[in-house]
């Protein structure tokens, strides 16, 4: 007697869950390639501004060949629709080469580049050949690539520049003389170069950061210089890093549909005053919770979960006013720092022990993050003015924009998190990591056990009756 084969669904373990979806972003035909593994050489790195002369006057004169090649470019370009492939094989290895030379200076690379820009550096950027690029965009290039290089100029610098976001290094000759204007970028090669020199790596956040300006210059300038003419993405979350970011007690969590009203976008700074007022008047409090929070975790090596809750309503509520400001966000935030509760959030974990001598010397090991923070600002203030405008007539914020800002909002909550309100003792990570951050304790949720199989029929031989 046969029996017939058990139905299919008692073998079918159901569908397979979805890979985790990858950071969005558009496919720009200028990429960045991260190969660097953070060693770096503490003899080159004490002496990198001395090293790196040599590059700094190439570059200079390679930048005045760049503009000749350009202009003409720019005329082939307006009236066949195409950057000549010969001039745009030249420029791409000036660009290549400046992202070589600035990932060397800023220490987000160890190895001394090559002069010609020749792929194959730690720091790399792949860019594609020649494409029909639209001639009203070739015609005012110059004028679109505003927003974009003030965008970069926050981030890394511009060429020619004397006075650039905040950050310490390159030349002090000040104004319009010297050779490259001072951005965010080199703020963390400033702090990155003590760390380098005492352990020999360069810390993960640092060199995350400064690949992410990396990749927006080389972008900015590509679009600049005719490479293409699709435009520098803003946004973080795409920056390629070889290594996963360290899980975070504090994290972002985005729920935005980059729709914006027009109307609340026009008044969103009277909008925000009685935020800003409720604001500075929970700060006074926050400030006396703060210390009681120091001074109780300093003795039992844990926050208070009273306190702990007060301070973390009160840095959520912070980040939905910066978020609702800065366009970053579009709803009226409420004034409870409710979690969960606003589209751009922040996701902290419960009180857990802490180091009692990290805890002592908080505020002082707290000084480069807050420096850091401080600078990241301008980026924030930056999105916030482009965003306006761009709001104002398309009614939605563009994705990179409303990303760079969650970015910034995201690092100032760690920053004060750790610093300030004590909620954690993990340092903030300065890498512009995925929105998908892991809590600390997270683990990979194991897959779904299988349904056991049928049991076998037995031999028809002994088939009962």
């Amino acid at each position: 007697m046969e029996h017939p084969p058990p139905p299919e669904s008692a073998w079918d373990p159901g569908p397979i869950p979805p890979e985790p979806e990858p950071p969005r972003g558009p496919d720009h035909p200028i990429r960045l390639v991260v190969t660097d593994d953070r060693r770096r050489s503490r003899l080159t790195v004490f002496f990198r501004l001395l090293l790196a002369i040599p590059h700094l006057i190439w570059y200079f004169l390679w930048s005045i060949a760049t503009v000749v090649v350009v202009v003409i470019g720019w005329f082939i370009a307006l009236f066949t629709g195409r950057m000549p492939e010969g001039l745009h094989g030249f420029v791409a290895r000036y660009v290549r080469y400046g992202t070589h030379l600035f990932a060397y200076l800023t220490l987000a690379a160890n190895p001394f580049p090559g002069f010609a820009g020749d792929p194959g550096y730690p720091i790399d950027v792949e860019i594609d050949g020649p494409e029909r690029q639209s001639r009203w965009k070739t015609a005012f290039r110059l004028l679109l690539a505003v927003p974009a290089l003030v965008i970069e100029a926050t981030l890394l610098g511009l060429p020619g520049a004397g006075s650039g976001g905040s950050g310490a290094g390159g030349q002090e000759a000040g104004g319009e003389d010297a050779v490259i204007g001072i951005g965010i970028a080199f703020l963390v090669a400033f702090f990155a170069w003590f760390a380098c020199l005492v352990r020999g790596r360069m810390p993960h956040g640092f060199r995350h950061l400064n690949a992410y300006a990396l990749r927006y210059y080389a972008q900015t300038y590509g679009y600049l210089f005719l490479l293409t003419d699709r435009y520098p993405f803003t946004g973080p979350f795409d920056v390629p890093d070889p290594e996963p970011p360290p899980p975070a007690p504090i994290r972002i969590a985005i729920d935005d549909d980059l729709r914006r009203s027009r109307l609340t976008v026009l008044l969103r700074l009277p909008l925000a005053f009685p935020h800003l007022v409720w604001l500075g008047l929970w700060s006074v409090a926050a400030v006396l919770a703060a210390l009681l929070n120091w001074l109780v975790t300093l003795a039992v090596g844990r926050s208070p979960a009273a306190l702990h809750r007060f301070l973390a309503a009160f840095l959520r509520y912070q980040t939905h006013v910066y978020a609702f400001l800065s366009l970053v966000a579009n709803p009226f935030p409420g004034f409870t720092g409710t979690a969960g509760s606003y589209p751009v959030d922040l996701e902290i974990d419960g009180p857990h022990r802490q180091h009692r001598l990290v805890t002592l010397f908080r505020t002082v090991l707290a000084i480069p993050a807050w420096f850091l923070a401080l600078s990241l600002f301008g980026l924030l203030f930056a999105v916030a003015i482009f965003g306006w405008f761009v709001s104002l007539a398309l009614g939605r914020m563009p994705e990179g924009l409303r990303d760079a800002g969650a970015f910034v909002l995201r690092y100032a909550a760690q920053a004060n998190g750790y610093g300030f309100h004590l909620l954690t003792d993990r340092y903030p990570y300065s890498g512009p990591a995925d929105r998908r951050l892991a809590p600390p304790d997270a683990e990979a949720e194991p897959p779904p056990p299988l349904p056991p199989l049928p049991p076998e029929p037995p031999p028809s031989g002994l088939a009962p009756a």
